[in-house]
């Protein structure tokens, strides 16, 4: 039985703007994990009328333990990120990344390779990522 999946999401309140802030350009900190704020000093989420961020995947559904390529995309370069994938239902953290791209690091949020954040300040603007599935079925996803 296959699981419907909301894999498609937006990014707009996930991914910041890390521009004015040296304190956190090596990624997130844990503080991070349950708002996906970062609390970079004058850091911002972009403005969606103006920074068109996508996150997309080419699958609607996943079975349990699936690998689920994830993209990023940016009408503009962006610095800082962090991306997560929450179930609809309660919004707590499901599954984890396998394969991240570079100036990128996993961090665990809720268990190891949960999150993913940059790793450095270089700009980026089309990333790839594999998600796995949880080992039991959770329902819709969204990433965030």
């Amino acid at each position: 039985m296959r699981v419907p999946a909301a894999l498609t999401g937006w990014a707009c309140a996930a991914l910041c703007l890390a521009s004015c802030s040296t304190a956190f350009s090596h990624g997130a900190g844990s503080v991070a994990c349950q708002d996906m704020q970062p609390k970079h000093l004058q850091a911002q989420p972009q403005n969606p009328g103006t920074h068109h961020i996508t996150i997309h995947t080419s699958r609607s559904s996943y079975l349990p333990g699936d690998i689920v390529p994830v993209t990023v995309r940016s009408s503009r370069d962006f610095m800082g990120f962090l991306l997560q994938a929450r179930r609809v239902s309660d919004h707590q953290i499901a599954g984890t990344f396998v394969s991240i791209p570079p100036h990128s690091k996993l961090m665990a949020c809720f268990q190891e390779a949960d999150t993913v954040t940059h790793s450095d300040k270089s700009r980026k603007r089309n990333l790839a990522f594999e998600w796995q599935a949880p080992a039991q079925p959770v329902g819709d996803i969204r990433f965030l």
